[in-house]
């Protein structure tokens, strides 16, 4: 549909890339021009740290906040309780409080990097659902809440319906998720005066779930926008990398690495990955996504050094920068590469390069691994390594040693003490 905004969000999002979907496009938007619009995420504390499968709704919090609303960070200390069954096969382990909590802490750190938090109109929140949810009646909630949702409904949820179609248990535990979310919004709107939630498009039936319950328990008019789920051109999930998930925090990926991934970006998404990333103006991005050649690859550099400023801060994205320049142009080793330190005691008599290629994350596995030196994927120190038994011992490291696994992927191998 073609909708032109007055509010200066609603712009932003449809220019810029964000927008999936919206219950209700003018009204929201008169919403926004009108005055401060408090806003929610969810997040559920289910790893200590956010990946960048977040990355594109903080990026959302973060132009509402800058075109003047208030974003609020909705931590789930409670559904994390639950689990959230959208588009899973499989029920997600359960967490005790102790472990989510530490989760929410790892979180934590990273919103301040991209929200203002405070005790101002547009200041961002931080909010726990176990606020509430903890404290919830079984039978007075199920009178109260449970008497507003239609099972036949629920069950025509895409969410669900895809688990039920492939004959996949879903928990009637997983199935009150939808009940407790659609709750949260009401307790948001009535507690803190929240008009809309925002989330990527598998959380539509979800959110739409919300705006039904608060306005026949409060007859309050809310609202609900979906931002695309994001693949890479080449139809993989946005986020994954051949070592597993790209981690925000810098304690479980390093700036290094985490410039790298974006870096890697291939052609095609690199200025729709400005656009959405980064806060270049959208004539700039587009310029920059259309270059050819040689030419993208500084587009590229443009795309890590701009996210992971945002991320971890200007001096690690030039020292990223830098590392990369010495050891693609210059062969050198790079001091801010990832390193794995052992001891005498990890080695023993040897520990196979099989075994260095996984502790040093660039393979999943051994099996990985092997297959990467038998197709002459990886390097020692630059030199092709052919021999998966080759055995490394404590006086081949007197010196550090550089893993590569591809042209792109590096790490040090180092002896400690």
């Amino acid at each position: 549909m073609t909708y032109h905004p007055k509010s200066e969000f609603m712009a932003t999002m449809m220019a810029r890339g964000f927008l999936a979907d919206c219950t209700d496009y003018q009204g929201l938007d008169d919403a926004l021009s009108a005055g401060i619009v408090p806003t929610y995420i969810g997040y559920d504390a289910t790893a200590q740290s956010l990946h960048v499968g977040h990355l594109l709704n903080i990026m959302m919090l973060r132009w509402l906040q800058k075109t003047g609303h208030k974003p609020i960070t909705l931590m789930g200390g409670g559904t994390t309780k639950v689990g959230d069954p959208s588009f899973r096969s499989d029920e997600r382990p359960l967490l005790g409080p102790e472990q989510i909590d530490a989760n929410i802490a790892g979180m934590q750190r990273v919103f301040a990097n991209y929200l203002n938090y405070g005790d101002g109109a547009q200041d961002a929140i931080m909010i726990n659902n176990a606020e509430w949810l903890d404290q919830l009646n079984y039978l007075d909630f199920l009178r109260d809440i449970g008497r507003h949702f239609s099972v036949n409904r629920m069950l025509s949820f895409e969410s669900v319906k895809s688990r039920l179609d492939r004959e996949q248990s879903l928990s009637f535990l997983e199935f009150n998720y939808m009940i407790l979310q659609a709750y949260d919004f009401l307790e948001l709107n009535r507690r803190y005066g929240c008009l809309l939630q925002m989330g990527g498009s598998d959380q539509w039936g979800n959110i739409v779930n919300g705006i039904d319950l608060t306005r026949r328990v409060l007859d309050n008019e809310i609202y609900g926008l979906t931002s695309p789920l994001l693949t890479t051109s080449d139809g993989k999930k946005m986020g994954k990398s051949q070592g597993g998930a790209v981690w925000l925090n810098a304690d479980m990926l390093s700036p290094y690495e985490f410039w790298q991934f974006w870096r890697n970006t291939t052609d095609a998404d690199t200025g729709r990955f400005l656009k959405l990333y980064t806060e270049l103006p959208v004539d700039e991005c587009d310029r920059l996504g259309a270059l050819a050649g040689s030419e993208i690859n500084a587009a590229k550099v443009i795309l890590a050094n701009e996210v992971t400023t945002l991320l971890h801060g200007a001096e690690a994205a030039q020292t990223a920068e830098a590392t990369a320049r010495e050891v693609f142009e210059k062969g050198g080793v790079g001091d801010d590469l990832p390193t794995l330190s052992l001891t005498a005691g990890d080695i023993g008599d040897g520990i196979s390069i099989v075994q260095l290629i996984v502790r040093a994350g660039l393979a999943g596995s051994g099996k990985e691994a092997k297959r990467l030196i038998s197709e002459n994927g990886a390097r020692i120190d630059d030199e092709p390594l052919s021999n998966a038994g080759l055995m490394i011992d404590a006086a081949a490291l007197a010196n550090p040693i550089k893993l590569s696994a591809g042209k792109k992927r590096h790490a040090i191998v180092k002896l400690d003490g």
